[in-house]
């Protein structure tokens, strides 16, 4: 793999302590609740190739620095030079991004990512492919892109498809938040620790021998508590979204739950129909076949096939919905995007497909993903 360089303020907004053979890295942009920017991601790519051969490094701890996580990529920059002409710009930001995921997937060590505070988007993409995933009371997952006129990309047709029944379409649809307890049960955690305990965690994996994988799971099983699920949690509604989002296009999926609507008063029926009628027509009609292909690819070729997605929507040549829906939820912030195509009825199968479709751009490759060998069991079967 090609060497990525990075400059002393890369490394600011990426801190690194070395702990015997432990590696602790802090996304560092506060103010932006630890947005990835193309700096981040470039420095992240850098330290994950370093580490993948380095017999000093048996772990590597992510985590977020302030009340985030990570809130996701820093998409304004790429808007910024969308809207100077320059697609090319963004489609290398995703790139790196996808790249990186797929090491992290494919990792030859363990990964913990300590998810106190905000999971949204790329965040996602920088945690959900490692080993172990802790989550905290404080934890709020989303994968809101269907309201930015995107699609969950970074992955997540991969691991979104591989949530219990169709709980994943829900979740890469509507956009909905999860908080750390519903993470855990439906699989996107792998763990639920007390924020207050987290250092003394970080410290224990630090201490501790963590060469083997199953070591790393008992330090920190020795810190996990079993959170209660809210009885207003979606989780306890698995029937009804099963029953609806197993249908085969949006709008049948829109219909089951109006009959729903119908049957009784409902306010998570009501607001999870909002969602969809709120969210971008094309993003929702190219996110469910995303996530459907998902469910029977290897994570290569989801990132290979969402690379071609997010290259067409750049272009946007289709819709321009990814623009418009940016201006609307984060520069504007008047939230009232108009989206083009305006409903679900006139984006056709042919349009669709264009998505899934090569770039007809002779300068253009598609996603080149780096060989792996030598690669844990754990690696092994996400391919």
């Amino acid at each position: 793999m090609a060497s990525f360089n990075s400059t002393g303020v890369d490394e600011d907004q990426v801190l690194v302590e070395e702990k015997r053979s432990v590696r602790l890295l802090t996304l560092n942009r506060t103010k932006q609740l630890n947005a990835l920017s193309f700096q981040m991601v470039s420095r992240l790519l850098e330290l994950f190739v370093s580490y993948d051969t380095d017999p000093s490094v048996k772990l590597v701890v992510v985590k977020g620095k302030g009340r985030a996580f990570c809130a996701g990529g820093d998409v304004s920059a790429v808007v910024h030079d969308l809207k100077r002409g320059d697609w090319r710009k963004g489609a290398y930001f995703f790139q790196k991004e996808f790249i990186l995921n797929y090491l992290m997937a494919t990792f030859s060590k363990p990964q913990v990512s300590l998810l106190n505070g905000i999971v949204m988007g790329g965040g996602a993409g920088v945690s959900m492919h490692g080993r172990f995933r802790v989550a905290t009371e404080k934890s709020v997952f989303a994968m809101p892109e269907t309201a930015l006129g995107l699609f969950p990309d970074v992955g997540a047709s991969y691991y979104l498809s591989r949530l219990p029944g169709f709980f994943g379409e829900y979740v890469g649809l509507t956009g909905a938040r999860l908080d750390g307890a519903e993470m855990l049960a439906c699989g996107l955690a792998t763990h639920f620790v007390v924020s207050e305990k987290l250092t003394d965690l970080e410290e224990a994996l630090c201490r501790e021998d963590t060469s083997p994988p199953c070591n790393i799971s008992e330090i920190i099983d020795k810190f996990t508590q079993r959170p209660i699920l809210k009885e207003q949690s979606a989780y306890h509604r698995l029937d009804v979204i099963d029953k609806c989002f197993s249908r085969r296009t949006v709008e049948d999926i829109l219909a089951a739950l109006e009959e729903e609507a119908l049957k009784k008063k409902d306010n998570w029926v009501t607001s999870t129909i909002q969602a969809l009628k709120k969210a971008s027509p094309t993003s929702l009609k190219i996110s469910l076949r995303s996530i459907r292909e998902g469910r029977l690819q290897g994570i290569g070729q989801c990132l290979i096939r969402e690379y071609r997605m997010v290259c067409h929507v750049l272009r946007g040549e289709v819709s321009k919905d990814f623009v418009e829906g940016c201006r609307a939820i984060l520069l504007d912030k008047d939230h009232n995007p108009k989206w083009e195509p305006s409903n679900l009825g006139l984006v056709t199968d042919a349009m669709v497909e264009k998505y899934f479709s090569r770039i007809e751009d002779e300068d253009w490759e598609d996603l080149k993903l780096p060989a792996r060998s030598n690669l844990p069991a754990s690696a092994i079967s996400k391919l």
